[in-house]
């Protein structure tokens, strides 16, 4: 077993929403400590412009490498678009996103080649989901909608409310009028709107959410290189987040069903 090999696993978002990829990694990696960071204090990423969701990423990858993790999860999609391919050249470490495990499961299940995909604006705007499916596939034909209002939608806990289904009816119109089959969720926070989205789009539309593929990734990575922790022992998982923890652990159980401990506050220089 390679000595870094019980080091952690660093994971960052913008904010609460990478707790659906933490929650995902628990499941499928149960031996791996992770250190998550979620900027709270600078939340949403999803408005921003590149430049600022680049300086955001590289700030967060340094605090993650205090901490002695192996890998960094950007568990981000907003900042995956945007940030990844810089923190890639930059740091030497493993470094993963959220948007390519997304798309492969997207073109593995659509079945009439029309992918929707429903995200931040500033994702929607990078074009990089679109550009990975293309790159894969050039034959499907791909529709992108910001959904902006789902994010606080999801932090209210609205996630089966009257006002909920009318803004997805709303922003999935043109989805629906162009019969895609498959829709990514390219903002972590959106698979907790499933049963919005399933309504709304019917039964014949997959939902695909990256944060399984996600973790399906990082465990055939840390194999390969020989990093995965398989002994057992005690995993002290530790939260960071930028601003109030108390906010951020009363939200946290949202999204891992379950209440968090050990909540840090990294505050800026």
């Amino acid at each position: 077993m390679n000595n870094h090999s019980k080091e952690a696993i660093g994971v960052f978002d913008s904010g609460l929403g990478g707790l659906t990829v933490v929650k995902e990694l628990i499941h499928h990696l149960p031996n791996e400590r992770i250190i998550y960071f979620g900027d709270t204090a600078r939340v949403p990423y999803g408005t921003k412009s590149a430049k600022t969701i680049i300086r955001y990423s590289r700030e967060i990858v340094r605090v993650l490498l205090k901490h002695k993790v192996k890998m960094v999860v950007v568990a981000c999609n907003t900042a995956s678009s945007l940030a990844l391919d810089v923190l890639k050249k930059e740091f030497d470490l493993p470094v993963l996103g959220v948007i390519e495990p997304g798309v492969r499961k997207a073109l593995e299940v659509t079945r009439n080649k029309k992918i929707g995909i429903i995200a931040t604006s500033s994702t929607v705007k990078s074009g990089k989901y679109a550009k990975k499916i293309l790159q894969l596939n050039k034959n499907i034909v791909v529709r992108a909608q910001a959904c902006p209002l789902f994010v606080p939608l999801v932090e209210e806990g609205w996630f089966d409310h009257a006002v909920t289904y009318q803004v997805a009816q709303q922003y999935l119109k043109d989805m629906k009028k162009n019969k895609i089959d498959t829709l990514i969720l390219g903002c972590t926070h959106y698979p907790l709107l499933k049963g919005v989205l399933h309504n709304v789009m019917g039964a014949n539309v997959q939902l695909v959410d990256s944060a399984r593929e996600v973790a399906l990734q990082v465990k055939g990575l840390l194999t390969k290189t020989r990093l995965l922790r398989t002994r057992l022992g005690p995993c002290r998982h530790v939260f960071i987040v930028s601003d109030e923890p108390r906010q951020f652990q009363r939200l946290a159980i949202r999204f891992l069903g379950g209440g968090v401990k050990n909540v840090r506050r990294h505050i800026y220089v």
